[in-house]
């Protein structure tokens, strides 16, 4: 690997603390233009303009299979690669970004998949398997819906983390930021259950050996208890987008909101308007009498 590179991700890992998955995928596009640039002689502190598109236009087509890439895809690409050349300017290593002019192509905003409270009930308080299992994994559903919990900041506690009686967990979210959140009754009682069954400290989520639920398993965990109730696709950011936007339509503000998610930024918070708003819409159009077609006359 490119010694710029290694020098990189380990300034991802120690001093922004950057997720594994993101210095993976860091990683992995990097090394791909390493390998592009190292076809003419050329390493990435040789990197132009020129090269970087020429690199981004010919990984579209071969990790795409000659089809467009999505918009977002592309995007991470850019993403990675001005973060890198950031970082090697300020390391002085290079003394032009040829980053500096590179455009991301807009990405459409989606708004964050939610469920409806029923369905967010079901799938927390029926989840599947039988036993020890079904008690972790009505805790882990009960405590990533109630505390709006991202899948690794789950699988990442402790049982010192919780707090039971002032039903209060600390979470070490993106960035190693720590931020305390509340949880309700319904998590509190599942996760007396859990750390009965399981006692000991340590990780709080375990495997069947053990050792510490690895995120994998937790979306697998989301995606079968949403299936056992009859709801596809469910995966563990719905449950966090359900928190989210339960909290909004039950008079919670924004800056609540941003805190209990760990959002670094109020923007992030504020597309949960948009989701409100649109079920308030479907919810109107479904419900209200004067919202319906014309009736048809009577003869």
């Amino acid at each position: 690997m490119d010694t710029d590179l290694q020098r990189w991700l380990a300034y991802l890992r120690a001093e922004k603390g950057a997720s594994v998955h993101t210095v993976r995928a860091y990683r992995s596009n990097l090394d791909r233009l390493s390998s592009h640039l190292a076809r003419s002689d050329r390493t990435l502190r040789d990197a132009s303009l020129m090269d970087i598109r020429s690199w981004l236009s010919a990984d579209r087509i071969s990790r795409s299979g000659g089809r467009p890439l999505a918009p977002a895809s592309m995007a991470r690409r850019i993403s990675a690669v001005r973060s890198f050349y950031k970082w090697m300017l300020r390391e002085e290593l290079i003394t032009i970004n040829p980053t500096a002019r590179l455009s991301s192509p807009r990405v459409p905003r989606r708004s964050p998949r939610f469920f409806d409270v029923p369905d967010a009930a079901a799938v927390v308080e029926r989840p599947t398997q039988q036993g020890w299992f079904k008690i972790r994994n009505q805790a882990l559903l009960e405590l990533m819906y109630g505390a709006g919990l991202r899948v690794s900041e789950a699988v990442g506690l402790n049982v010192s983390h919780v707090d039971l009686d002032e039903r209060l967990v600390r979470v070490l979210g993106k960035g190693s930021k720590e931020r305390i959140v509340p949880f309700g009754p319904p998590a509190e009682q599942a996760l007396r259950n859990w750390i009965r069954q399981m006692g000991g400290e340590g990780a709080l989520f375990r495997n069947r050996s053990g050792g510490r639920l690895s995120s994998r398993s937790a979306w697998r965990i989301v995606r079968d208890a949403g299936l056992n109730n009859g709801l596809t696709g469910a995966h563990p950011h719905a449950l966090r987008h359900s928190c989210a936007t339960h909290l909004l339509g039950s008079g919670a503000d924004l800056r609540t909101i941003q805190e209990q998610l760990g959002h670094a930024s109020l923007s992030t918070t504020q597309r949960y308007t948009h989701v409100d708003a649109a079920h308030l819409l479907q919810v109107y159009r479904s419900a209200h009498p004067r919202a319906q077609g014309p009736s048809e006359p009577e003869d």
